[in-house]
């Protein structure tokens, strides 16, 4: 490790490569060479080569024996829900969101902030054959999603302020943040967000927050609701709804919001 620049700044060249190759193949479902990694990275296969090795040696990397195509492996996600706060907000989340995909008959996902995006960090399919869900790591634009807006709504102005700006940095068109302060009134006056899927056909997204002991939002819980042409849904969007608004503040109350059980 070299340090560069001002004093305090330092440069890991080795550590920031095996972070642009953990970033690639994030893009790569079915992997890539390492030739492959080295020109999507503009570097020699030479850069990467020992770096990928050690990767693979400790674990986060896994290599095909088929087709010599390394892709990230489990452990780094185990990893970060160990060191993160994910670990004990899915593992309080999950059992609720099974008991809400079965009650309600559709799939849910939960949502945090990660940096200028939305996080898919759980999901729960519903129970029958026909449904709507987004799988775990999908990213989702944070300022259109129901999930992002919501989040955005319930966080404190500084935060919001900071994911708005990476947004910005980001991105060719401009936000308007007057539009979206409006938004976000509207959602924590009702407490919720709920509309038509601005992507998909017959979905209305409708989402909640979830809280922390701390009084703060730390997520979002979102059912997309699949609204079936025969009515053959198990229920309807007005009662999905409400076990939806029950469902977060139980966990909300598992979590150690104070105010959760005078929200349910």
């Amino acid at each position: 490790m070299t340090r560069t620049g001002p004093k305090g700044v330092y440069a890991a060249p080795a550590l920031e490569k095996a972070f642009e190759i953990i970033e690639l193949l994030a893009d790569y479902p079915d992997g890539a060479l390492v030739s492959e990694m080295a020109a999507s990275l503009g570097r020699s296969v030479g850069e990467l080569f020992r770096i990928v090795i050690v990767m693979e040696r400790l674990g986060y990397l896994r290599k095909s024996a088929n087709t010599d195509r390394y892709t990230v492996s489990y452990k780094l996600l185990e990893t970060a829900y160990r060191a993160t706060p994910a670990q004990n907000l899915v593992r309080a989340a999950l059992p609720q969101m099974q008991g809400l995909a079965l009650a309600a008959g559709q799939s849910c996902h939960l949502v945090v902030a990660s940096e200028d995006h939305g996080l898919v960090i759980a999901c729960e399919q519903q129970p029958g054959v026909r449904g709507f869900s987004l799988r775990v790591g999908a990213r989702i634009d944070i300022v259109t999603s129901c999930s992002g807006q919501v989040l955005l709504a319930y966080a404190a102005l500084r935060r919001r302020e900071q994911i708005l700006d990476a947004v910005v940095a980001q991105r060719a068109d401009p936000i308007d943040r007057a539009h979206l302060a409006e938004r976000f009134a509207t959602i924590r006056a009702a407490g919720h967000d709920s509309r038509q899927s601005p992507v998909t056909y017959g979905v209305t997204d409708i989402s909640f927050p979830i809280f922390g002991f701390d009084g703060r939002a730390i997520a979002a819980l979102t059912i997309p609701f699949l609204d079936l042409i025969d009515g053959s849904q198990k229920v309807g969007l007005e009662a999905a709804r409400e076990l939806l608004r029950t469902t977060t503040a139980a966990i909300s109350d598992t979590l150690g919001y104070p105010g959760a059980p005078s929200d349910a």
